[in-house]
């Protein structure tokens, strides 16, 4: 069986058991698999970028994926007039003197000679600094977060369309991913994955504790959608006269109308990016990444920057989990900072990179999809062969009721399973990289 054949029948399979679910459970759901399988395969391909391209070890996947998340809400939510009025200023006074502390000890290390008053000056600027940037930012926070700290309690958005989140979540990515390339880059790889989960967890601790920002654990709801919502459709009587005609229930028929609008920009955005990551992979540029992935020493031999290099793919697949962090986001239509884990933003992800094939933009797409089909569909799946199993067994008894209550981590063990196999089978994943 030639490559390319082997390829097409992979994605075929994928593509098979997501229609199959359509017919077996519900359209809704498949629809459902589908969305989030593409978001997935997005993800895929920007940790892929990082460590199949270059060798970088981040498992701090799920800080960029939050990142942009908080992208979709600081440009899409409306902002709050009454919390600018109250504390507004004095947030933005608080970090810009923040910023100031830190360029100025900055300016003072670099300018003065070294020695106990150097050391002096900028201990003097970092601990005067600090309380001063409390002063003015604790003031401005609390009188934020105290206007109607029920339903707001935050500066809000920009209240601009949803869809300029998407962008706007990958530059923050990456302008989070500058500032921790720059610190840990230069570290050795279990090194680079402490610091990358460290500095993600810091990430999620920011989102949950600064109300101001996004309300921290009491969430963002209702942000706005690219696509029409459920009810506007069913009110609308040229959509009714359509999914009428067609023999099909206007609630169910704008359900998954709404979620087809969905498919249809997730597929764009993947389209995209994977046209792009292409490119990059054939390209001189690619080759070079390639070559440091495979012996950092030599490339170094050959004038090449291996560091410069490593921040410039750092920053480029962070910007792509960010873009796919904004794109949840919006699915959702609600941001919830407690829902980011590490076992399914940085595991789970880990898992699609490489029983997709690491090194390879395909390979990741298809990791993508069908991790993300048998992550959903496991838990189901699991308690049907449990109950099956357990069928002679009577009611009330013990083992019967454990075995049930266990089919949650089916999961879990489906996860581990699959991965073994395929590190015991394919050991460069169902698509190698060549």
């Amino acid at each position: 069986m030639s490559e390319s054949v082997k390829n097409t029948g992979l994605f075929a399979l994928v593509a098979l058991l997501i229609v199959g679910t359509g017919f077996v459970q519900s359209w809704n759901t498949a629809l459902l698999i589908l969305n989030m399988g593409l978001i997935s395969a997005i993800m895929s391909l920007g940790l892929n970028l990082q460590w199949g391209f270059a060798g970088l070890f981040n498992v701090g996947v799920m800080g960029f994926v939050a990142l942009g998340g908080l992208a979709a809400v600081l440009v899409s939510m409306p902002p709050v007039p009454e919390a600018w009025a109250a504390g507004g200023v004095g947030v933005l006074a608080g970090l810009l003197l923040g910023a100031a502390v830190i360029v100025a000890a900055g300016l003072a290390y670099n300018r003065m000679a070294p020695g106990r008053m150097r050391v002096l000056v900028m201990l003097v600027i970092l601990v005067g600094g600090f309380f001063a940037y409390r002063g003015v930012f604790d003031l401005g926070v609390e009188a934020v977060e105290d206007v109607n700290p029920a339903a707001t309690g935050y500066l809000g958005g920009l209240g601009l369309p949803v869809l300029m989140a998407w962008p706007v979540g990958g530059l923050l990515a990456a302008g989070a991913a500058w500032i921790i390339g720059k610190a840990a880059l230069g570290l050795r790889s279990d090194y680079l994955a402490i610091a990358t989960l460290g500095i993600a967890e810091i990430i999620l601790a920011v989102l949950k504790n600064e109300d101001w920002l996004a309300r921290g654990v009491k969430n963002v709801n209702g942000l706005p959608r690219p696509v029409p919502y459920e009810v506007d459709l069913q009110n609308d009587p040229g959509f009714v006269d359509r999914v009428t005609g067609l023999g099909l229930d206007p609630v169910t028929a704008s359900s998954l109308s709404v979620k087809l609008g969905y498919a249809a920009l997730f597929a764009v955005v993947l389209i995209v990016i994977l046209i792009l990551a292409q490119m990059a992979l054939n390209s001189p540029w690619g080759r070079m990444m390639r070559a440091i992935r495979d012996n950092e020493t030599a490339a170094r031999a050959m004038g090449k920057d291996v560091t410069r290099r490593h921040l410039q793919v750092f920053i480029l697949g962070s910007a792509v989990c960010g873009i796919a962090g904004a794109m949840m986001t919006t699915l959702d239509g609600q941001f919830i900072p407690t829902s980011y884990q590490p076992l399914r933003f940085t595991f789970l992800i880990w898992v699609m990179v490489i029983v997709g094939g690491s090194g390879n933009n395909f390979g990741a797409v298809l990791g993508g999809f069908l991790i993300w089909f048998l992550w959903v569909q496991v838990e189901p799946m699991g308690l049907w062969f449990l109950q099956t199993v357990t069928a002679p067994l009577s009611e009330g008894s013990a083992l019967k009721e454990h075995f049930l209550e266990s089919a949650a981590h089916m999961r879990l063990l489906t996860m581990g399973v699959i991965l073994l196999l395929v590190l015991r089978f394919s050991p460069r994943g169902l698509i190698p990289g060549r």
